[in-house]
């Protein structure tokens, strides 16, 4: 009886009494066979750990490369577009409309440190007149060098190509500037480049750089527009198209002259033979030298998502004049009616938003130093990103002026 029980007990798993006659020997408890259903819950929780690794695994590899991939950019741009393109575009414009305008302008008057330093005007530059003085701040103080021309680059016959000077343009907000960059048409040639990035697709010529045999005529350079994701219109070069070229949207276009306008894309020009390149964002914001209407309520989100318009942020703008010159605006603190009326106060008739938020605007204008070297100068001492950002690969599609 006893040696039944004890024989009954090592079939259990349990061990046998003690004092009962020995056996073949204890079996090994990780040689035995797994009941079913332990072993389908252990099957389980292998699938599931497998599961968990692979979703953390897809994204850090997908990040990682986003935070790796070849172009200049910044790594918080990196992040953020990351996220972008990962579905969170309305968590990102939730975040941004809650801190920028959170955080309005203060001051009565600029720092001086965010304004550029006036050089002084001399050589050829001296015997030409500069464009008319921009219009100060009405009610404020003038600050010195408001509305002030300086002279860059010079083109045919020692006349500037370029001309640089800062403007106010928010009555409530005194202490915000806009620097403003103006290039004669007839003296430069516009070029539009893709980024390794944006606008997306292979196979546009360029590098994503300013052209090496360019450099040493360079007259301006500057950041394009939105990400074509939310652009709401198309891109167009070297004959082929990311996007659809849509009527009714701001467009910077360039023609086989090299002559660089702006408009509404159906209403002041369209696709012909002549056009060598066309950058649409969004829809006009001055349009006949004033503001467009419903730039304060951005219905049907035609500037972008809803309560962008009231973003206190970094801005830039490109439109003509009268005469056809591109002027050029950039600036912080800049909601969309301060950009729009910076560029109205600069003279401009038709004008679209390029890109915002400080690490997108960019403008360098470019002139050769007392040894002949070509150097750049960023419009103001505030933008964050280098003054010669385009003479490596970029991430994002920007444009360059030089010489004719």
């Amino acid at each position: 009886m006893r040696a039944e029980m004890s024989e009954r007990r090592e079939a259990e798993g349990a061990p046998a009494l003690e004092g009962a006659p020995a056996g073949p020997g204890p079996r090994d408890p990780s040689s035995a066979p797994l009941p079913r259903s332990r072993t389908r819950r252990k099957t389980r929780r292998r699938a599931v750990a497998a599961i968990i690794l692979l979703a953390l695994l897809v994204p850090g590899v997908s990040l990682t490369r986003a935070l790796t991939y070849p172009g200049s950019a910044t790594l918080q741009m990196r992040a953020v577009e990351w996220i972008r393109d990962h579905g969170g575009d309305s968590l990102v414009d939730r975040v941004e409309n809650w801190w920028y305008t959170l955080h309005s302008p203060t001051g009565s008057a600029p720092d001086p440190a965010a304004l550029p330093v006036a050089g002084s005007v001399g050589g050829a530059a001296a015997s030409f007149a500069p464009p008319a003085p921009l219009p100060p701040l009405a009610g404020h103080p003038s600050v010195a060098g408001e509305g002030l021309w300086v002279p860059g680059r010079l083109g045919q016959g020692g006349r500037p190509a370029s001309y640089t000077s800062f403007v106010r343009p928010d009555a409530q907000h005194p202490s915000v500037v806009a620097g403003v960059g103006w290039i004669r048409a007839h003296d430069a040639v516009a070029h539009l480049v893709a980024g390794t990035v944006e606008p997306g697709g292979t196979g546009f010529s360029g590098g994503s750089r300013v052209a090496p045999s360019d450099v040493g005529s360079l007259v301006a350079t500057f950041n394009s527009g939105w990400k074509m994701a939310g652009a709401a219109g198309g891109f167009y070069l070297d004959g082929r198209s990311v996007g659809a070229l849509r009527d009714g949207k701001a467009s910077f276009v360039i023609d086989d002259t090299g002559t660089a306008t702006i408009g509404q894309w159906g209403r002041d020009m369209a696709m012909g033979p002549h056009v060598v390149a066309v950058r649409q964002n969004l829809a006009l914001i001055v349009d006949n030298g004033q503001p467009a209407p419903g730039l304060s309520a951005n219905s049907g989100q035609r500037w972008g998502s809803t309560k962008n318009q009231y973003q206190y942020t970094w801005r830039s703008a490109v439109g003509v004049d009268g005469a056809g010159d591109l002027l050029y605006v950039g600036g912080v603190n800049l909601t969309l009616r301060a950009l729009a009326t910076a560029l109205t106060d600069a003279g401009v008739v038709r004008g679209m938003e390029l890109d915002i938020h400080s690490a997108m605007v960019s403008f360098s204008s470019w002139a050769p130093n007392a040894s002949g070297r070509v150097e750049p100068t960023r419009l103001l001492p505030t933008m964050t990103r280098p003054a010669d950002r385009y003479l490596d690969p970029d991430q994002r599609d920007f444009f360059y002026l030089t010489l004719r």
